[in-house]
């Protein structure tokens, strides 16, 4: 183990910080590996981005983890000879088990531990996250203003015309009631896609309750497979450590059965597979606009599907409004997830390659950490 994990910083007090609890705070991932390439050192972060547990890292060769033609390598070489701090943005790490990141990596030798190099990344796409969240708020505040004015403009007239469709009807020809019947069926359309729209027009405050979120996961994984997901395999990989979800419990499972039903709809008849899977996320902040501060966002839920991936020219507006690819699609699901995930104070986002797409979204802990899920399982 390297020592700078077990040193000590000196407070103003006399008292002392653990160097390794600050090392574990950091949202970046940090790994120390020494002349032979092989790590020596991970924090809480680099253990979540591997995706594997500290005892399966801890003296194996760095090069089990990344690729070996990465530029990572090459860098470390560098710092080796020079011994200077390098630092490199734009580097792409992928793997079958984490996928694709795209990072910039920080390399620089370790002081008086001469054999001993640290590497630490950050990812990217948790500022592309930030970003996706500002236009996902932006998207919602603007069909939150088309609802309304569809609703005046457009729902009341068109009740006028399925009324005077339904009179012309009485007497009407046989041909002429097939017209005044589609008239009446379009107009039941047109508002039925409004009333959709109307969801997010709703400006009452949320109830907020703790909610486990692995009983609303149960709950949408059993609908889905009763009914429109029967024919895929799901797997679920849970922590059930996790404390409780700040969250609306109805509302959370209208946000996990649209993200599940795009799933399913994606992936092949044969051979399709649902990963669930739940994680505590060290670090995860985001400043939520209209609140003060930054908001935690340490609980991460993540549902992976191996379809064909979603296509690149979609992917920047993939929860605007009417959006789809569905061909009777009205492109709302994603959107209205996007504003409930919005109204949690959560975040979402997404990575897709072919036969691996997956939907991630950070949820606030409850406010009182002493409320585990097993105290919330009954009645949650």
């Amino acid at each position: 183990m390297v020592r700078v994990a077990t040193s000590t910083l000196r407070r103003p007090s006399g008292s002392t910080i653990d160097a390794l609890g600050v090392l574990n705070a950091l949202p970046d991932s940090v790994v120390v590996v020494d002349k032979d390439r092989e790590i020596r050192f991970v924090n809480h972060q680099a253990l979540e981005f591997f995706e594997i547990g500290a005892t399966a890292l801890i003296g194996t060769p760095f090069a089990e983890q990344i690729p070996r033609d990465s530029q990572i390598f090459a860098l470390i070489d560098q710092v080796e000879r020079d011994g200077s701090t390098i630092c490199q943005d734009g580097i792409v790490i992928e793997t079958p088990r984490i996928g694709s990141h795209v990072v910039t990596v920080q390399v620089g030798p370790m002081g008086d531990l001469p054999n001993l190099i640290l590497v630490m990344f950050h990812e990217r796409s948790l500022a592309r996250l930030i970003e996706s969240q500002m236009i996902h708020r932006n998207a919602a505040r603007s069909v939150t203003a088309m609802a309304a004015m569809l609703a005046h403009e457009v729902k009341n007239p068109l009740s006028g015309i399925r009324g005077a469709a339904q009179l012309l009807e009485q007497n009407a020809s046989t041909e002429d009631q097939v017209l005044t019947r589609l008239i009446c069926d379009e107009t039941d359309r047109i508002v039925a896609l409004v009333d959709r729209m109307e969801v997010f027009s709703d400006k009452r405050p949320l109830e907020l309750s703790a909610v486990n979120i692995h009983l609303v996961l149960e709950h949408a994984r059993k609908v889905a497979q009763t009914g429109f997901g029967r024919h895929v395999r799901f797997v679920e990989h849970y922590d059930p450590s996790l404390p409780a979800v700040r969250g609306n419990r109805d509302q959370l499972i209208q946000v996990f059965l649209n993200l599940i039903k795009n799933a399913v709809e994606a992936v092949p008849e044969q051979g399709g597979e649902i990963v669930l899977v739940t994680s505590y996320q060290h670090g995860m902040r985001m400043a939520i606009p209209g609140r003060d501060g930054r908001s935690h966002l340490p609980l991460l839920v993540s549902i992976q599907d191996n379809g064909d991936g979603i296509p690149e020219d979609l992917r920047p507006h993939l929860f605007d409004p009417f959006v789809t690819t569905k061909l009777n699609g009205s492109g709302l699901g994603l959107a209205l997830v996007a504003k409930i995930i919005g109204d949690h104070g959560g975040a979402i986002d997404f990575e897709s390659q072919p036969r691996r797409t997956i939907f991630k979204v950070s949820l606030p802990m409850y406010p009182d950490s002493e409320l585990s899920a097993q105290e919330i399982a009954r009645g949650a």
